[in-house]
């Protein structure tokens, strides 16, 4: 199905804003209760998730591949990057899950900030290659 390049911009936008605004509606209803500091993190959190998916989908759905000209390695890294992020959506919603009971969510705030500096370290080492 052929969808018109301005309509494509529209929908890479979806997903980011919708993690950042539930950043912020989760972040003030922590807060609210009375957890500022949970809140804080909670939003922080989403925001980066938020900013990690807005950097994604400017990335090319080409056949250039790191390791590799297509074939096995294309394969291997595209199911690396879907590994990661499912893992990291998944410790992104527990982390929400959890701020929203009451409960401590700190081991999955250190989670979501070694998912986001391993990703930053990434970037940048493959970037200067």
């Amino acid at each position: 199905m052929w969808i018109a390049p301005e309509r494509r911009r529209a929908h890479r936008w979806i997903a980011p804003v919708f993690a950042v605004a539930a950043g912020v509606a989760v972040g003030a209803a922590v807060a609210l209760r009375g957890q500022t500091e949970t809140g804080v993190v909670t939003a922080a959190v989403l925001l980066a998730y938020g900013i990690l998916l807005g950097a994604r989908g400017n990335e090319s759905q080409g056949s250039e591949t790191f390791g590799g000209t297509g074939g096995r390695g294309g394969a291997h890294q595209r199911a690396a990057a879907v590994t990661a992020d499912v893992l990291v959506a998944v410790i992104v919603a527990a982390l929400i899950i959890q701020a929203l009971r009451g409960a401590e969510i700190w081991v999955l705030a250190g989670l979501a900030a070694i998912a986001c500096v391993t990703y930053l370290v990434s970037i940048l080492s493959i970037s200067w290659y």
